[in-house]
């Protein structure tokens, strides 16, 4: 399973498996097979049967408007900005990806905070990039930025992969660290791009989003797969200056988006109050599962999203706990002896009755 470990090109990604092949290596049914490992909601929105029962225009014979205009509208509106600030994608994995292939030409570097999300290495060595990986202070510091290593390294890069809140650790980057590594890139001769990745912007109401104007080579990406529970949809949005979005326009595919996933996320961006019900139970669940795996030896680091870093012990009893859990059909985020957070399991809060089965899991597995 994928670590967030920073990859050779010449290695390559692998991604979760499915249901079916971890029930059949365990002897499993896939309907009893428990994804803590992906980050997702545990429930779909409410309105996603009457979505699918609408008439679409263009109908589904017909290819999408590629041009999305009632989704980048949809976004714009979320985020306060003005439409023709906005670009659209197949998930904010398809954004990063517009990223690599505007900015990153063969022989250029990106600069990746390590650890942090896994697809910024992959997506970087795709492009036959280099990846300057700067280590982030240590878990005292709850992994945060190193600041001073990170601005040292700006003038060498030409895309600088940020993430706030971090995934995997579930922290929130301090926005004092954000606004002075900005400052910092906005005082060079060729200021690289700055991408704030806002996956789990709803668990903290925390934005660079206004600071668009300030800082013309700022991209913050968002997505509804997270809060608003559409992950299957694979859409999300980034919202930047308009030279930045016109960059990235040139290399958007069209139609990437599928009629259907259009017209749900545009649902969604327009009644965010669902979304926002979800967050709140959300971490009233991430609150009551950290004290739950905390009393049982698996100490959390402080998280503000919808998943749990937890400390198990050295890399052997995080890959023993590991497939302790996988035998219950619970499948928990792990990482590699390379990376720095081996010893840890990241798990997704669900919900109770999951969690109780994750905790009932753990309570076993320390018996």
């Amino acid at each position: 399973m994928a670590d967030g470990s920073p990859r050779p090109a010449s290695q390559v990604y692998t991604w979760e498996p499915s249901n079916a092949a971890i029930a059949a290596r365990y002897g499993l049914r896939p309907e009893d097979v428990l994804r803590f490992d992906t980050n997702t909601s545990p429930l779909p929105p409410p309105f996603v049967a009457d979505v699918l029962a609408e008439t679409f225009e263009p109908p589904l014979n017909e290819y999408p408007d590629s041009s999305y205009e009632a989704l980048t509208a949809a976004a714009a509106a979320y985020t306060g900005a003005e439409p023709n600030e906005v670009i659209v994608g197949a998930g904010a994995d398809e954004v990063l990806d517009l990223v690599a292939k505007a900015y990153l030409a063969a022989g250029s570097s990106a600069l990746v905070p390590i650890p942090t999300y896994a697809m910024y290495g992959v997506l970087t060595t795709q492009r036959a990039a280099r990846i300057v990986s700067v280590p982030r202070l240590g878990p005292e510091d709850r992994w945060s930025l190193n600041v001073e290593r990170v601005v040292a390294e700006l003038p060498n890069v030409s895309v600088a992969w940020l993430c706030a809140p971090n995934n995997p650790t579930g922290a929130p980057e301090p926005e004092e660290k954000i606004s002075t590594v900005l400052d910092a890139s906005a005082k060079l001769a060729r200021p690289p791009l700055m991408v704030v990745d806002e996956a789990y912007f709803e668990f903290t109401n925390t934005t660079v989003v206004p600071w668009r104007h300030r800082y013309s080579n700022l991209l913050a990406v968002r997505t509804v797969s997270k809060a608003f529970a559409l992950a299957g949809a694979r859409v999300g949005f980034a919202v930047g200056a308009r030279s930045v979005i016109e960059r990235l326009e040139r290399v958007r595919p069209p139609g990437s988006i599928s009629t259907t996933s259009a017209h749900l996320a545009t649902r969604a961006l327009m009644d965010p109050a669902y979304a926002l019900q979800n967050v709140r139970m959300l971490s009233e669940e991430r609150d009551w599962l950290a004290a739950q795996l905390t009393a049982l030896g698996w100490p959390s680091t402080p998280s503000v999203t919808n998943f749990l870093l937890v400390r198990v012990g050295d890399n052997a009893a995080a890959e023993q706990a590991a497939d302790g859990l996988l035998q219950a059909g619970i499948v928990p985020r792990t990482f590699g002896p390379a990376n720095p957070l081996r010893g840890h399991l990241r798990l997704t809060v669900r919900t109770r009755d999951d969690n109780e089965h994750l905790v009932d899991a753990a309570r076993a597995l320390a018996s």
